[in-house]
């Protein structure tokens, strides 16, 4: 791999807060043009390495270092998982996504047409130029995720961060965040993203597996096995039955409406299983 592919690369990497430590001595990378789906359960450190990712956090021990288009920048779009609004706070649609280029432009400095054109853009890429004067309290949960993701999409950046971007939202908005990731990926992007759901991991093309330290790295067919799996999870929440791994995930259990997830279900072989949305 040539090193001008690399987006991010951590050296014995130790991340937490205050005396906590989140993720004992690691090393991975991250390549541009690549979806990366960060996995693992609850507390393993998934948000923590995003946060890194982001400069947001300062690593304990090690380094990590993330290359950009423009060496001494952070060219990173972060988009939280979290779409809770103070229901008091008078913001419109169109004011949020415009927030994606203050980065750039500051908060002072006037709109320039470019501006306002990657703020068109990134509202039409998520459909939700029609909803640009509404504001915030009066959208769903899902409309609202696709708000903060064209914030995201409108900032100048080479590496996409995404917390749970597909969690507990309607089946249109996952289409069309998909169908985002994608497009981010081909335009040479680094897109990271968590997710507790196996299945949206075994379609990414790059798998970091932690808990509480990188359990694997690499594609889905090498990581996501039965061995490391029971590693980072414990066999208290896999079961095996007929060559296939199953993982018990209470936070991704169907609700009328919302979005399907794939069959999360991994043979332990090691061989790419069969997907689908329902």
């Amino acid at each position: 791999m040539l090193m001008s592919d690399i987006a991010v690369q951590a050296k014995d990497l130790v991340l937490g807060y205050g005396s906590t430590v989140a993720m004992t001595a690691s090393s991975f990378e991250i390549t541009r043009s690549r979806v990366t789906a960060v996995i693992g359960p609850n507390g393993a450190g998934k948000s923590t390495v995003l946060n890194a990712i982001a400069g947001l956090a300062t690593p304990m021990a090690g380094s990590i270092h993330v290359a950009t288009s423009q060496p001494g920048t952070r060219r990173i779009a972060y988009v939280l998982q979290t779409t809770r609004v103070n229901e008091s706070l008078p913001i419109s649609v169109g004011e949020v996504v415009t927030m994606g280029r203050y980065a750039s432009t500051g908060f002072y400095r006037l709109l320039t047409t470019e501006d306002k054109r990657k703020i068109g853009i990134a509202m039409e890429r998520l459909g939700i130029t029609n909803l640009s004067s509404k504001h915030l309290q009066e959208l769903s949960g899902g409309q609202r995720q696709r708000v903060f993701v064209a914030q995201g999409l409108a900032q100048d950046h080479d590496i996409l961060l995404l917390d749970e971007p597909l969690t507990g939202i309607d089946l249109p908005t996952a289409q069309a965040i998909d169908k985002v990731i994608h497009d981010e990926r081909s335009r040479g992007c680094a897109v990271v993203m968590t997710t507790h759901d196996l299945s949206e991991a075994r379609v990414a093309d790059h798998v970091l597996l932690l808990s509480g330290r990188v359990v694997a790295s690499g594609p889905p067919d090498e990581v996501l096995t039965a061995k490391n799996l029971v590693a980072a999870y414990g066999e208290s929440l896999l079961h095996l039955d007929e060559g296939q791994v199953f993982l018990d995930d209470p936070a991704h259990i169907p609700v009328p409406g919302r979005h399907a997830h794939r069959e999360r279900s991994i043979h332990a072989e090691g061989s790419r299983s069969e997907m689908h949305r329902d």
